[in-house]
């Protein structure tokens, strides 16, 4: 979506984000584990942000530190200090909500993959012709499992149940609740004041708004999404991995059928925000960070690592190379195997095939970097830069000591250690004096050889 939809009504959007996440047995909080690089509740909100909500408020508990310095200036926060339920949590917002008349989006941190055409979908069926209270988003999972069931007449809802408090019969009603819900400002927070903890759980359940809108005889009803996996949640390391998989999944299906060949699509891992050009060839095991833009004709060779990177079109990289963050090849560039490149701009043409390192650099159109070759950059202390002219020559194993310039079309010989200024169109040679000793190398290994006799006997 790009455009600003056209909404019957004013948009908030409440998303809960207060559980504990024990079963993730981590220190970062639950919605902060990351998918393809970013962390879950930033995809649902990325989602949220093409729908024009007018308000965003997040209920936080604990480890809420964590999840309001990452969202600061993005949303509002509202804060439930008892895990009394997920009515009682919503209820948490009702003072960030003051004075909105609105509809109101009700989603989880940790179900990160609701679309934003569901989103509308649900507010759509809000103002049907029926004038429901609430608008559930329901599934139909190929395991059903200890999901709360949504009792139907067509899409009204009859009666919202918790699988714990089901009766045998109800279990067997394949749609299931999701916990998405799309509910009228000016009546929730009053539904919300009439649900009771009276429960398996002793809890204050969401869906009993649902129920209590029923019982006063004010309609209810469900939108059903075709994909379940749009409603999956995430409360272990396993169903993160899985999350993970589901969402590479789509993304390589997504990259190929935009023009991108995946040589082997299971094993190219992107980026939320990974960018492909037209006939990129990708081989297998390649990994893409964050912050990658490829352009047109552009070759990754298998086992690359790239984060932060721009490839111009033509660019030939790998196998076995890594760019890191700032790392810029222009126009039919080439790194070839096991070279490193960080903040440096390699420019249109130049090359670096073998074993080299690049950092905090800028080498020139048509360059040449020999197999060996590395930028010394750090000093201890500061990071200083490499500049490298257009057409330059740099010989194999050389080390350029930051900061230095080698001018155009100049010659480092091989195995220098340069680090003074080079100038243009100048040879520059740093060795040692080679010395030559005839007959050293014999008269050694005699020598030697008669030692390690004697130390046998």
């Amino acid at each position: 979506m790009t455009d600003t939809p056209d909404l019957a009504a004013p948009v908030a959007v409440v998303i809960l984000a207060a559980g504990k996440g024990t079963r993730m047995m981590s220190a970062t909080h639950k919605v902060l584990h990351k998918i393809a690089g970013k962390p879950m509740i930033e995809h649902l909100l990325d989602q949220v942000d093409q729908i024009g909500a007018e308000r965003t408020v997040v209920v936080v508990g604990e480890g809420r530190e964590q999840v309001e310095a990452r969202l600061a200036g993005r949303v509002s926060f509202a804060v439930q200090d008892r895990q009394l339920g997920t009515g009682h949590a919503v209820m948490q917002a009702k003072d960030a909500l003051a004075g909105f008349t609105g509809d109101v989006l009700v989603m989880f941190g940790d179900v990160p993959f609701i679309r934003a055409d569901t989103m509308l979908a649900m507010l759509k069926r809000l103002h049907g012709e029926d004038a429901p209270a609430a608008v559930v988003l329901g599934f139909k999972p190929w395991d059903a499992r200890q999901y709360g069931r949504v009792i139907t007449e067509g899409d009204t809802i009859v009666k919202m149940v918790e699988y714990k408090d089901a009766t045998d019969e109800e279990r067997d009603c394949p749609l299931c609740n999701s916990g998405v819900m799309a509910v009228r400002g000016d009546v929730l927070f009053a539904l919300l004041g009439q649900v009771g903890n009276n429960n398996a759980q002793g809890e204050f359940y969401l869906p009993d708004v649902v129920n209590v809108a029923i019982r006063a005889e004010v309609p209810c009803a469900v939108l059903v999404t075709p994909d379940p996996d749009e409603v999956t949640g995430i409360n272990s390391r396993e169903e993160l991995a899985a999350a993970e998989s589901h969402w590479q999944h789509g993304r390589r299906a997504k990259a190929m059928a935009q023009g991108a060949t995946l040589v082997a699509p299971e094993t190219v891992f992107f980026s939320h925000d990974t960018v492909l050009g037209k006939d990129v060839l990708v081989e297998p095991n390649v990994v893409f960070g964050p912050g990658v833009t490829v352009a047109d004709n552009v070759t990754i060779r298998a086992f690359s690592h790239l984060e932060g990177a721009t490839l111009a079109e033509g660019v030939e990289i790998g196998p076995y190379a890594r760019l890191r963050p700032g790392a810029v090849l222009e126009t039919g560039a080439k790194v070839g195997n096991f070279v490193e490149v960080k903040n440096a701009t390699l420019g249109e043409g130049a090359k670096a095939n073998h074993l080299s390192y690049i950092g905090d650099a800028t080498v020139g159109a048509r360059a040449n970097i020999g197999a060996g070759t590395i930028t010394c950059n750090y000093d201890g202390y500061f990071k200083h830069r490499t500049e490298i002219g257009a057409g330059a020559f740099i010989g194999s194993n050389s080390a350029l000591i930051a900061p230095v310039s080698i001018g155009r079309d100049a010659i480092v010989a091989a195995g220098s250690a340069v680090s003074r200024d080079v100038a243009d169109g100048e040879l520059r040679m740093v060795r040692a004096e080679q010395l030559v000793k005839p007959g050293w190398a014999d008269r050694f290994h005699d020598a030697m050889k008669k030692k390690k006799e004697a130390a046998k006997k």
